[in-house]
């Protein structure tokens, strides 16, 4: 009788101290849970421009013809002495009162209570703004909005260019002249054919979600031209100087040590050939070039590193620039309408040494690019022209288990058909 006595109070002790620790449990929990509300509530629901405008009184409005700095303000009950304190203790450099630009947002912040107005920040950009504060001292505020990159894949089919192939299949214009560079040593851009297909994985960058401001890096692209397909994987080659390159799927450089054409893709108007009737001086002659048809001002560049020799004009030539890149090699290209180089400069391939025109013996807007091998006017498209620096061996098992994935997802995308016959 004893022995059970003793058990049942052991028992009771037992079960008060369990009840006791699931109430000191609940208690824990709830109060966790109302700290966690509290941190909720907490957080302010209206940021922007890193500001919590739950605090003032907003006034949302775009600068309109007419507007300026002072008359804005003096709409919001600004005085003329703040306008101009403003002015002179805010330097140029930071904002410019009088340049402010027609339809650019702003926004007013006002005092809740009093309706007192306490700043201003005006859209610069999409993604810049200025803060300007001037209720007790002046002062101005530079604010980014945080910029997010996004993966994109997509596909198309060329139907009359690249670029109308480009917003065909959605994808944001400005990925043309993108994909454009990756292609220029190995495809020829002025014999791309109705049907060529490519799949391409790019980023684009946003802001809010949803505002498009650009475009980052072609992570990877497959043009199929005459049904061979060209792979481009861009790849980190050096991280000491954040350099990256874009490779094919055998680790082959994309690059050449020449480019393809001495502007951006457009039309060839004449090609390289012992025979043609001249435009200009009404006989037939060797053409000893290509002529790459373009409106005036298209800038021209260098098709590959190299000192400009000559930089001149004559009256056959025009506004002209030679080039020479090695021993061996030098370009020349004609009838610029204005040079941008000068003899004895140094230029590297790609950059900027004039601009389209129609100079010298010329019918309309073109340049004449000329090639030299050996001292010897050639045909630069039926030359085995040398590749840029290829990758390191070291570099490349670490290279093909970087782009394994990366090929797998583009090889999954479907190209675009299209019926050639329509």
């Amino acid at each position: 009788m004893l022995q059970k006595l003793i058990s049942c109070v052991l028992l009771l002790v037992l079960f008060s101290a369990c009840q006791e620790n699931k109430n000191a449990s609940k208690s824990l929990a709830k109060q966790q849970q109302d700290s966690l509300s509290a941190e909720v509530k907490a957080i302010p629901k209206n940021i922007k421009f890193g500001l919590d405008l739950e605090k003032f009184e907003v006034h949302y409005d775009t600068v309109k013809r007419g507007d300026f700095f002072g008359s804005i303000l003096d709409q919001h009950k600004v005085s003329p002495q703040k306008v101009y304190a403003i002015t002179q203790q805010i330097p140029d450099s930071v904002f410019n009162s009088r340049k402010i630009n027609v339809g650019r947002p702003y926004a007013i912040l006002k005092d809740k209570d009093s309706l007192t107005t306490l700043g201003m920040i005006y859209e610069n950009s999409k993604v810049e703004a200025t803060k300007l504060f001037f209720s007790d001292s002046i002062y101005v505020e530079k604010h980014l909005k945080p910029i997010v990159e996004k993966q994109k894949i997509a596909s198309g089919v060329i139907t009359s260019s690249l670029s109308q192939a480009i917003d065909d299949a959605g994808i944001n214009y400005r990925v043309t002249s993108k994909f454009a560079d990756i292609y220029q040593w190995s495809v020829d851009f002025f014999k791309l054919q109705k049907g060529d297909q490519f799949k391409i994985i790019y980023n684009e960058r946003f802001i809010d979600d949803t505002v498009s401001v650009g475009i980052g890096e072609i992570d990877a692209a497959i043009l199929k031209h005459k049904n061979r397909e060209f792979y481009a994987f861009n790849f980190l080659v050096d991280s000491t100087v954040n350099r990256y390159d874009y490779f094919d799927e055998n680790a082959k450089t994309l690059r050449s040590f020449f480019l393809k054409a001495p502007i951006q893709y457009s039309r060839i108007s004449s090609r390289y050939t012992q025979k043609r009737f001249h435009p200009v001086q009404k006989r037939w002659k060797a053409h000893l070039g290509t002529d790459y048809a373009a409106p005036t001002g298209t800038p021209i560049w260098s098709t590959a590193d190299g000192v400009v020799t000559k930089s001149g004009y004559t009256s056959g030539n025009g506004n002209y620039v030679k080039v020479k890149h090695t021993n061996k090699y030098s370009t020349q290209y004609l009838h610029m309408s204005k040079r941008a180089v000068k003899v004895g400069d140094y230029v590297k391939q790609g950059e900027l040494i004039g601009y389209v025109g129609a100079t010298g013996l010329a019918t309309g807007p073109h340049v004449c690019y000329r090639f030299w091998v050996d001292g010897k006017q050639v045909d630069p498209y039926k030359q085995d022209l040398p590749d840029a620096e290829p990758m390191e061996e070291d570099r490349k098992p670490s290279y093909f288990e970087f782009i394994g994935p990366i090929k797998e997802k583009l090889d999954g995308l479907e190209y675009v058909e299209m019926d050639l016959n329509t």
